[in-house]
Formats: structure tokens, C-alpha cells, sequence
């Protein structure tokens, strides 16, 4: 399974959540052995990190996760371009697979 490209758009100071359904074969991939992680930098090669995002399996079964920002944590970012990644894992790093990857666009709070 390759990692697809989905672009995505954040709003400053805003919560950020995306539901997934992970498929393999075209069925549901069981994620009862697996945690997810998925993080922000400005680009491919930056050693630090904007941030992270919180990733939770909300029904391991089904293939069902949930990747989540907080308006806490998305308040703190400068506005602009950045690109993430989404990984699931299991215990002690022995599978890892990139299940999405592409470019965030974080939008400018005025509000504040």
C-alpha cells in the first residue's frame, strides 16, 4: 500500500478533525496491534516540528481513525504552508506504514 496525497487546510485557531476509514484490498484494515502519529513541518527535510497531531483508532475493526488538531495547539502556528504525514505503527516500530502524506495550508486567524 502506497501513501495517498490529500491536501489539507487548517484554520488558525481553530480544531482540526479528519475521520479516516483505512482500506486495504479494498477491505477494511484491522487496527487492533496498531497506534497512529502524524506531524507538521515546514518542509520535508526541517528537523523540528510545528506540530502534532493527536491520531486515535476509533474503531480498530472497521479500520476507523481519527486524526485531530486542537485550536490550542493550531493557534500557535504561524499561517502558511507546511506539509504532514500520517503513519500507523505497531509495537516497537516492527510495521510502519504511511497511509496519507501531502501539503496543510494553515489560513490566518483575524478573531483573536
Amino acid at each position: 500500500m502506497s501513501a495517498g496525497t490529500y491536501n489539507l487546510v487548517i484554520d488558525q485557531g481553530s480544531d482540526f478533525a479528519l475521520d479516516l476509514v483505512i482500506k486495504e484490498g479494498g477491505s477494511a484494515l484491522n487496527l487492533a496491534n496498531y497506534s497512529g502519529r502524524a506531524q507538521l513541518r515546514t518542509s520535508v527535510t526541517a528537523s523540528s516540528v510545528s506540530a502534532s497531531f493527536t491520531v486515535t483508532v476509533t474503531n480498530a475493526s472497521n479500520g476507523a481513525l481519527k486524526m485531530q488538531l486542537p485550536a490550542a495547539t493550531s493557534s500557535g502556528i504561524a499561517a502558511g504552508q507546511y506539509v504532514y504525514d500520517l503513519e500507523i505503527y505497531t509495537a516497537n516500530n516492527s510495521i510502519v506504514k504511511r497511509i496519507m502524506q501531502g501539503d496543510v495550508t494553515i489560513t490566518p486567524e483575524v478573531t483573536r
